[in-house]
């Protein structure tokens, strides 16, 4: 993780900067809030260690000017002030996590990894392209609500090609990602499984969704 430390207690900033660099971590340290800021609306962070009385910019204030600026870093407010109040405001006011000092090291690693994790995007399981919806946990395929039965081998096809939706895929392409082997060699293969795939996922349906584009390859369109 690239981690952002803004602490100005010289023994605790220096302690952290080191047990999160040690920990495998590039972790930037600043003494003050309005410094901690600047770095943290300019640079990408993963997270932010933020203590909350700091000398010319609180913690509050640093907060509260990053997330009206848009920045969605996670923020853990580290800080000696511990009362359900101050957690309650600290938590409303746009912080991920809130740690009281003193604290155990370890509890701190296992909270800046759990928000970073929350934090990351989702993969997506769904592709949808138009009529179409292809599940990727469960493998099922449907067009308007109608499932259907593809090999592997013709999922994995269908699959590119949506992610691809619009654009011209060429016959290479398909190769290589279904084989991961070299062009060189490949004759009419892709073509047998792309006319199977069709015979599936457009036959009886007005629209068709895989079109030949002559001399290139294919393209998926669903509008």
């Amino acid at each position: 993780m690239k981690l952002l430390v803004i602490e100005d207690d010289l023994v605790l900033g220096r302690a952290l900067q080191k047990g999160l660099s040690e920990a495998g971590h590039d972790c930037q340290w600043a003494q003050e809030g309005r410094t901690g800021h600047d770095l943290a609306a300019q640079q990408r962070f993963d997270a932010v260690v933020l203590d909350l009385m700091l000398p010319d910019l609180s913690g509050q204030q640093v907060l509260a000017q990053l997330r009206s600026q848009g920045v969605t870093t996670p923020v853990l407010i580290l800080t000696a002030l511990g009362s359900v109040e101050e957690r309650v405001s600290g938590l409303k006011s746009g912080a991920d996590d809130y740690l009281v000092k003193p604290f155990a090291f370890p509890e701190l690693l296992a909270r800046l990894e759990a928000i970073c994790r929350r934090a990351s995007p989702r993969p997506v399981t769904v592709l949808r392209e138009g009529p179409l919806v292809l599940d990727l946990t469960t493998r099922h395929v449907t067009r308007e609500e109608k499932e259907l039965d593809l090999t592997p081998t013709e999922f994995s096809l269908l699959e590119y090609l949506m992610r691809h939706s619009g654009q011209v895929v060429t016959r290479k392409m398909l190769c290589e990602h279904l084989w991961e082997a070299d062009w060189e060699g490949i004759t009419n293969v892709i073509e047998v499984h792309i006319n199977r795939l069709r015979a599936k996922i457009d036959r009886g349906f007005e629209k068709p969704l895989i079109h030949t584009v002559r001399g290139l390859g294919y393209a998926f369109r669903s509008s």
